[in-house]
Formats: C-alpha cells, sequence, structure tokens
C-alpha cells in the first residue's frame, strides 16, 4: 500500500464514454492505489497543484474523470496512452454539491454545523450517493432522505458499494461502462 509521499507512475488510456472523456487506468496502476475505492490523488509534474478524485470501475480497477470543473486538461485523443505521476492525497478535496442538495442543505438551518463537521471524503460519500441514480424521482428522495439521516446524526449516506462506479452518466449496474 502506497504510503502518501511515495510516487506513483500511472498509465491509462483515454477513453470517451457517452460523449465523456475519461483517463481508463491499466490494472498495473490501478493495483498501485491503495483502495478498491475512491481515492485522492496530489497530481505531479505538468499537473502539479492538482488534487483529483480517481473513481472506481466496478471491475477492481479505475478511472479518471477528464471534463470535469478542476480536472487536469490532456491533450490526448480517445485511444492515446497517458501517464500521470501522482501519490495519495494528504487531504481530500471538498466535493461539488449540486443544486439540489445544496438547497436542501441551505433550507435545512439547523445542519450547518453537521455538515460543516462532516470530514470532506464523508461529505464526498453524500454528493456521490445522491448523484448515483439517473431516475429524478430516486434522486429527490435521496435528497430528502439525506437531510432526514444528517438530523438522526447519521455521518454517512449507507452501506452502498463504494467499489463500484456510481456515476450514471459512464456506468450501468455499478460498473465503468466498456
Amino acid at each position: 500500500m502506497p504510503v502518501s509521499n511515495e510516487i506513483l507512475e500511472l498509465q491509462g488510456t483515454v477513453d470517451l464514454v457517452n460523449d465523456r472523456k475519461i483517463l481508463r487506468f491499466d490494472q498495473e496502476s490501478s493495483d498501485k492505489l491503495p483502495s478498491r475505492g475512491q481515492v485522492a490523488v496530489e497530481l505531479l509534474q505538468a499537473h502539479e497543484g492538482h488534487t483529483v478524485v480517481i473513481d472506481p470501475d466496478g471491475r477492481r480497477g479505475h478511472w479518471l474523470a477528464l471534463d470535469g470543473q478542476g480536472m487536469p486538461q490532456l491533450s490526448a485523443d480517445a485511444g492515446e496512452q497517458v501517464q500521470l505521476a501522482a501519490r495519495v492525497a494528504g487531504t481530500w478535496p471538498e466535493a461539488r454539491i449540486p443544486q439540489d442538495l445544496a438547497g436542501a442543505l441551505d433550507d435545512a438551518d439547523d445542519l450547518e454545523e453537521v455538515w460543516a463537521g462532516l470530514t470532506p471524503m464523508a461529505r464526498w460519500e453524500w454528493v456521490r450517493w445522491v448523484e448515483a441514480t439517473k431516475n429524478p424521482s430516486t434522486r429527490e428522495r435521496r435528497v430528502d432522505v439525506s437531510i432526514s439521516k444528517l438530523r438522526d446524526g447519521k455521518r454517512r449516506p449507507c452501506c452502498f458499494d463504494l467499489s463500484s462506479c456510481t456515476d450514471p452518466g459512464v456506468s450501468k449496474s455499478g460498473k465503468l461502462i466498456q
């Protein structure tokens, strides 16, 4: 298992999945990561200063979204191999809170300190759980349940499989689309 100062040489192939640009890591690179779930890494060399979250693919591997805010800009095209140098991040980056969950949290004045008291990784898990569905009614229900669970003192959303791909834009049944 890597320590936070160990430099990891990661390699993958740029891919397009449902018009989204991702970097699909090869198995050898994925095996260097300390978890089958999400892993926060600090990118080095040309991408110095970027702390990103590498996502699980649901098949014991990992991938990185290249189309999100704050993600590294790679000039590589689909099918090209890319190498990144990284180290496991010492701190977890803040999650981008989706509008629906942010609105519900804003309306729940009693949860301001509770939300702020969660670790950044726990906030990522709440966001990930809310965003892990394409169905609008399920998503709305998850936002409501999030508020209820937070009021009940829960610090994590539930026990969903943290090693599955939960981005419905690029996954099906918890697995990154091939």
